[in-house]
């Protein structure tokens, strides 16, 4: 147990460390008052510093500030560059495309090649493409309340699926509670989307066997309320459930697609009906998409073929652009790669070896939970079984804490909890640097 008085010590001092580091980033901040609270885009402030570190440029699996201060990226932009930055075969394709055009809705002939690489890769054999993973995943729900005539969706409590408004149930004292942090909401969700804990099979058979539910959307393991594996089974559980009922499953593997080529669906199964991927499929570049099986097209087409002209509620005039195909067919015929693949699981197992070794070494009561390339570790002993454990497991301060001490010696984890992503370009040096600032943090908040 870490005490609130050393976290608060060591907070204030590393606050300092950081003022002394770093004055551009507090000039930038001034000079940037045009923007909301100094920054393009809200969640920039979620970084732990007093400002936000301001990038320069980033390569590999290295950053760099404004302020010249070079970092070890395991962040890696939070997935959408989980293969490094700017690989050099996209760097070239992305020139190439610049001075042909960059949107002209219409199919490129570039775009034939890449559908079959999805298909390969994925085991699906029909795909569409959005802008963002967000847009999927609304696309993904439309489809399946449309073609099951059914209004519900049913997710898990604490998943992320971008900015579904969906997906914002959450469940308190057991009873399904509309996301309190939300701006705007006027619609009550809890009447068209089911919330239950994850790994819960009890809960699952009784939501589904109502027969009222278009589709579970789901990542086959959470990430983004810390890390929260599937129990023994679950997964198999839940296709097995799905089928059983008529419910579509829908994968969506924007952060799963560390377990390994192909996701997390191919690697370790169950296969879904229909999936998302998004940010680190065009390297960096907005794009995303959703693919299905050959069943789900047809039930597709024909509600097609039954509805009037119109605009579908689907898509946007930026989605399927000559850029993000050739972003991400660059991905996939260059960068994302079995080989590519076998760099990142083995330097994932180096740091989680690495990190367990000094957890033990502080007697820390923490855990090490690994998805693939995705690493992360949670400030309490066991591994939570749910999105409501997980929550109420984390330490907001002495998280913020740890990755400011990090920030400050040249580490890079993402800021909204403590997930580090090891690319196929990043270093056994960067991991060596990692596990060894972690071993000095934990010194510095144990004295």
């Amino acid at each position: 147990m870490i005490a609130n008085a050393a976290i608060a010590r060591v907070a204030d001092r590393e606050a300092e460390r950081f003022r002394a580091a770093n004055p551009r980033a507090f000039a930038h901040q001034a000079a940037a008052s045009g923007w909301f609270q100094s920054v393009p885009f809200h969640w920039m402030r979620d970084w732990p510093g007093p400002v936000p570190i301001v990038a320069a440029s980033a390569k590999d699996a290295k950053l760099t500030s404004i302020d010249g201060q070079s970092y070890d990226d395991f962040c890696l932009s939070d997935t959408a560059s989980l293969f490094g930055h700017s690989p050099p075969a996209l760097a070239t394709a992305l020139s190439q495309q610049a001075s042909e055009g960059l949107s002209y809705m219409l199919p490129t002939e570039r775009g034939a090649a890449l559908s079959a690489k999805l298909a390969a890769m994925f085991g699906l054999p029909q795909w569409q493409v959005t802008t963002t993973a967000s847009e999927a995943n609304r696309a993904v729900i439309r489809w399946c309340r449309g073609i099951s005539g059914r209004a519900k969706i049913l997710t898990f409590n604490g998943a992320y699926h971008g900015a579904v408004d969906d997906a914002f149930v959450d469940l308190k004292g057991g009873a399904p509670v509309m996301r309190a942090s939300l701006i705007g909401q006027v619609l009550d969700l809890r009447d068209t989307t089911t919330v239950i804990e994850f790994n819960d099979e009890a809960a699952l058979a009784d939501a589904l066997r109502h027969g009222d539910i278009a589709c579970v959307l789901a990542e086959p393991v959470m990430t983004n309320v810390g890390m929260v594996r599937d129990a023994p089974g679950f997964l198999e559980t839940l296709r097995e459930l799905c089928t059983e009922t008529d419910t579509l499953l829908v994968f969506d593997e924007t952060h799963t697609i560390s377990s390994g080529y192909g996701g997390h669906g191919i690697t370790h199964g169950p296969r879904p009906d229909l999936m998302v991927v998004g940010k680190s499929i065009g390297g960096g570049v907005p794009c995303a998409v959703y693919g299905f099986s050959a069943e789900v097209a047809e039930r597709m087409a024909a509600l097609n073929a039954s509805r009037p002209p119109g605009h579908s509620g689907i898509g946007t005039t930026l989605s399927a652009n000559a850029l993000a195909i050739t972003a991400m067919d660059s991905m996939l015929s260059d960068v994302i790669t079995e080989a590519a693949y076998d760099d990142m699981l083995r330097g994932a197992a180096q740091l989680v070896a690495g990190l367990e070794q000094e957890i033990v070494a502080a007697g820390l009561d923490w855990h090490v939970t690994q998805v693939g390339a995705r690493v992360e570790f949670l400030t309490c002993p066991t591994p939570p079984r749910n999105g409501g454990e997980a929550k109420a497991a984390m330490h907001p301060e002495l998280e913020a804490t740890i990755h400011l001490f990090l920030a400050n010696r040249g580490i890079l984890l993402a800021p909204f909890h403590n997930m580090m992503l090891v690319s196929p370009v990043t270093g056994d040096d960067q991991i060596d640097r990692l596990v060894g600032a972690f071993a000095d943090c934990a010194k510095a908040l144990k004295e």
